[in-house]
């Protein structure tokens, strides 16, 4: 678990958005217990306590996109969700 607190960490942080991995955003994003729903290249992800619903795809490469990272980081930190890694 100490992975996705790495990931966490490097999110909030937000001095290195271009260098995100999608899939660490994915998975960071479904340890904090949101739920994944695949359409296409279309990954949304939703969760009861958060009203709004993330839309992210993937870059050329494997890279989660700067402004998807924001998005993510602004929702945990809005609904303080950073201590909700589910272990």
């Amino acid at each position: 678990m100490a992975r996705w607190r790495l990931v966490l960490a490097r999110v909030l942080s937000g001095s290195a958005d271009r260098g995100v991995r999608f899939a660490d955003l994915r998975g960071l994003l479904l340890a904090l217990g949101f739920e994944e729903r695949v359409r296409s290249s279309h990954h949304i992800y939703t969760r009861s306590s958060v009203v709004e619903i993330l839309n992210l795809q993937p870059c050329d490469g494997g890279m989660a996109k700067p402004y998807q990272v924001r998005q993510v980081r602004d929702l945990i930190v809005k609904y303080r969700l950073t201590r909700e890694i589910q272990e």
